[in-house]
C-alpha cells in the first residue's frame, strides 16, 4: 500500500486510523500513520473539517494508562 495510490477519502481513513493505532501502542503503527498523514498533508496544505485529531489523546501512553487505575470518583 502506498500513499500516493490512495483516493482522497481513502487516505484520511487510513492515516485515522493507523494513528489510533499509534496512539495506542501498536508497534509499528508510527511509522504508517507518519507516512500517510505526510501525503495528508502533501495533497492538502490547507486543513479541513474533516480531520477529527483534535478529539485524540495525544498525551504519552504511561499517562493515559494510569488515569485509566484510578477511580473516577472520590472515597469521601
Amino acid at each position: 500500500m502506498e500513499p500516493q495510490d490512495l483516493q482522497d477519502h481513502e487516505l484520511k481513513a487510513q492515516a485515522h486510523e493507523w494513528r489510533t493505532r499509534a496512539l495506542r501502542g501498536e508497534k509499528h503503527a508510527r511509522g504508517i500513520a507518519h507516512a500517510l498523514e505526510r501525503e495528508v498533508r502533501r495533497r492538502f496544505s490547507t486543513p479541513s473539517n474533516d480531520t477529527v485529531y483534535d478529539a485524540l489523546d495525544l498525551r504519552p501512553l504511561e499517562q493515559r494508562q494510569e488515569e485509566a487505575l484510578r477511580p473516577s470518583w472520590k472515597f469521601w
